[in-house]
């Protein structure tokens, strides 16, 4: 299998959406620091953290084919809430979530002759979360790693009353706005 394109992420996520729509890719994953600039708003967060990643990876390997990153964070009012840093912050988060409609922000950052980025913004709505449910879905181990501690994908949709936008946007890597970013790079699939 000839890559098309290297994709910037481990997220098993993330290569699972690629796979469905037929991208053929390699992984390269990159670490960066995450952290949250002051007085920095999250449409912006998630450009810099998508643009950064694609960037790193463009540096240690060079760009001999496409760099696909991407970077999703869960936004209540103008707070981002990213990864939980245990089961309390998780818990936290998920009470924060209980009950309210908040926003999936997800870009995606493509290098290649040239550098692309696209933004997904989805509406999620909670039902009102009891305390038991909150404790059994800790349990699952879910929450750890993912940003607003829940995967839509997972055990986490059980929560959702509604979405307006993008799932896969909410996933991790919004399709639509992918397959564009790619056709305009001159890739097919």
């Amino acid at each position: 299998m000839t890559a098309q394109i290297i994709l910037a992420s481990a997220s098993p996520r993330r290569k699972e959406l690629l796979d469905q729509i037929g991208v053929k890719y390699r992984v390269y994953a990159v670490d960066i620091d995450e952290s949250v600039k002051p007085g920095e708003l999250p449409l912006a967060y998630v450009q810099r953290m998508a643009a950064e990643k694609s960037e790193v990876c463009v540096a240690k390997i060079g760009n001999q084919i496409p760099v696909l990153a991407a970077d999703t964070t869960v936004v209540l009012g103008n707070a981002i809430m990213g990864k939980p840093q245990g089961q309390d912050d998780a818990l936290a988060m998920l009470r924060q979530l209980s009950g309210v409609t908040h926003q999936v922000y997800t870009a995606i950052s493509l290098r290649g002759d040239e550098h692309s980025l696209a933004v997904s913004v989805t509406d999620v709505t909670f039902k009102k979360l009891t305390e038991q449910e909150l404790h059994r879905y800790w349990q699952t181990g879910e929450p750890l790693d993912k940003a607003g501690s829940y995967a839509i994908q997972g055990s986490g949709a059980l929560f959702v009353e509604s979405i307006k936008g993008s799932f896969s946007g909410v996933v991790g890597l919004p399709l639509f706005e992918t397959g564009q970013l790619l056709i305009k790079q001159g890739i097919q699939f």
